[in-house]
């Protein structure tokens, strides 16, 4: 079966590792889209079998995550598996305070990512640069935050959880020392959980233990793999009769009566074919998961 299973990445597994687990449970080509760093947690799209095919779809969904803001610590990535370069007094903080600081954050903003990320800088990754104690510009990049909500400040740990909703590319690192700032003092992301991916949310999500158990199970797959179908079931459909079909999976372009966007496509039987894009009246082939 082809489509996207979610998975609940736990602690210390890298999306690559999460990849290659279910790789080898499943028996198909696979890939991922949204990485998760190793020590954060929570919801991993992985793209399986013709499944791979919808990266474009997804790649710049909005997402949700949970922090945990450390405050009076800096460290190096950011974040607490880096080295502390930094420790600080907090001083006595209101809960009002922080949401003023939270809401502050609200809205489109350019964001300059951290050093120890994947970014490529004239072919070289950001984090290649910071191993080697190397300086390089780094341009910032147009973000946005929708909201952002405070679940709970624990004033003896000197920690803040805030639920954030944000763009693709936001970097919740940066956020959190952005926010220490504004607070007036200095911070680093202790814990992060994304729980939502576009519409996909965390509790639709099965664990890498999960699969192991069940990946052999052909009825537990279909109830967890979202095909492309289902992804865009709010899509129009369009059929196309036999010799139409035939010269649209040829990749000849028809022209048709439709309004501009991406169209599912079934032969005359109903059976999906796989999609299709019309722009000024014309229909081209896009992705394909069955050639009839």
């Amino acid at each position: 079966m082809d489509g996207i299973l979610l998975i609940n990445k736990e602690k210390d597994y890298t999306s690559h590792d999460v990849v290659a687990i279910v790789k080898k449970a499943l028996g198909k080509k696979v890939g991922h889209t949204g990485t998760l760093d190793p020590n954060a947690t929570g919801i991993l799209p992985v793209l399986i079998g013709n499944g791979t095919k919808l990266s474009k779809y997804l790649i710049n969904h909005d997402k949700i995550y949970v922090a945990t803001l450390q405050l009076g610590i800096k460290t190096d990535t950011a974040d607490s598996t880096g080295k502390v370069i930094q420790e600080q007094v907090v001083e006595k903080l209101e809960k009002e305070q922080i949401e003023q600081v939270l809401q502050s954050m609200v809205g489109k903003q350019e964001q300059v990512p951290p050093m120890y990320s994947a970014i490529k800088v004239k072919g070289k990754k950001l984090y290649e640069y910071a191993r080697n104690n190397q300086k390089v510009e780094v341009a910032p990049r147009q973000i946005e935050i929708y909201q952002m909500q405070l679940k709970d400040y624990q004033e003896e740990k000197k920690e803040i959880v805030f639920e954030i909703a944000c763009s693709k590319g936001t970097y919740i690192r940066t956020v959190c020392e952005e926010v220490a700032q504004r607070l007036h003092t200095i911070g680093n992301m202790k814990e992060l959980e994304r729980v939502m991916v576009g519409e996909f949310h965390l509790k639709e999500a099965v664990t890498v233990e999960e699969l192991r158990k069940k990946a052999h199970e052909q009825e537990w797959l279909h109830q967890h793999i979202i095909t492309m179908e289902i992804l865009l079931k709010n899509n129009p459909n369009l059929k196309l009769e036999d010799f139409k079909l035939r010269l649209f999976l040829n990749g000849v372009v028809l022209s048709v009566k439709k309004p501009d966007g991406i169209f599912k496509i079934y032969d005359e039987k109903g059976t999906f074919i796989g999609t299709g894009t019309v722009v000024s009246n014309q229909l081209k082939r896009d992705i394909i998961v069955s050639d009839n």
